[in-house]
């Protein structure tokens, strides 16, 4: 009787392991579900990302054809300095703005006067921008026989582990390596400054104020007069010197084949999308060709004019 008795207990224990056994077996089988479905709910999400992006840089490189398209159709003496206009693509909104790189100083051309403008506007001491604008100078310029190694040895003097470039700048960030330069300052500075426009002067009537404020010879006065009355101004650059008063006719520049163009793609599941793009309408072969194009760009935050 005890056997028999020892048999069936041996038989309902292993009954028992096997049903443990299963249910750990169903356990890990439903957490190895519910792993694959949130795998299945990220990678759908990030497709549903990706193609966001794919379609959101689609769209503006068609902003960028249309308004290239429109800039070509104008031709060299009715080509528009700035404008904006709003499309329709594929179920999106599209905004584009667009404004002739002249309309900021250029980093390699620009006089060091108009540099230390610059810098005495977006609030530097005017000893300080002096200097600053010496620096510039020197980072661009590539040194004489008499005065080779001077610019470099100041970075040397303070433990730069690099040299001036000695010739011109290649991206508008550069300038956050210029000597002294307060990292404040070049990121107030970034919004006014290019690299692309090759003029030694600024577009006055389409440029921001804190660049208009920067010329030599402007005052407050001056400048509140001429912000007022550009509008109306003719596009005649002997009005326009003459509506700057004692301003140097030589900072006054008129075009550039280069312009900067914001693009906003608004989808219609409310998702938007914004870039600035660079273009030069000096192109060879193609009618244009892509200088910068940075997406993900925020609105450009606006300093005072001080003068």
């Amino acid at each position: 009787m005890m056997v028999r008795l020892g048999r069936r207990n041996s038989t309902e224990g292993e009954a028992g392991f096997v049903i443990v056994a299963v249910l750990w077996l169903l356990a890990a089988l439903a957490a190895l579900a519910m792993i694959f479905s949130v795998y299945l709910s990220n990678s759908a999400r990030a497709l549903a990302l990706n193609d966001t992006a794919l379609q959101a840089e689609a769209l503006v490189s068609a902003g960028v054809e249309l308004t290239a398209y429109q800039l070509r159709l104008a031709g060299d003496d009715g080509r528009p300095a700035q404008g904006s206009f709003q499309t329709r693509l594929n179920g999106a909104d599209l905004a584009v703005s667009f404004v002739s790189e002249a309309a900021r100083i250029d980093l390699n051309a620009a006089p060091k006067e108009l540099l230390v403008g610059l810098m005495s506007v977006l609030g530097a001491s005017t000893e300080d921008a002096k200097q600053y604008g010496d620096r510039i100078i020197g980072w661009r310029t590539k040194e004489t026989t008499e005065g080779a190694g001077a610019e470099e040895a100041l970075y040397r003097a303070t433990g730069r582990t690099y040299g001036p470039r000695q010739a011109p700048f290649a991206h508008v960030n550069e300038l956050g390596l210029v000597l002294g330069l307060p990292p404040a300052l070049v990121e107030r500075a970034l919004p006014f400054v290019t690299v692309f426009s090759g003029g030694s002067g600024v577009d006055v009537v389409n440029a921001p104020p804190e660049v208009v404020a920067a010329l030599p010879g402007m005052t407050p006065l001056l400048l509140k007069q001429f912000l007022n009355d550009r509008g109306a101004l003719p596009r005649d650059p002997e009005a326009i010197a003459k509506a700057l008063g004692g301003v140097k006719s030589s900072v006054i520049a008129q075009k550039s084949e280069a312009y900067r163009l914001r693009i906003r793609v608004r989808f219609p599941n409310g998702r938007e999308a914004a870039s600035e793009v660079v273009i030069s309408l000096r192109g060879e072969e193609d009618p244009y060709r892509v200088l910068s194009w940075q997406n993900d760009v925020a609105a450009p935050r606006r300093v005072p004019a001080k003068v």
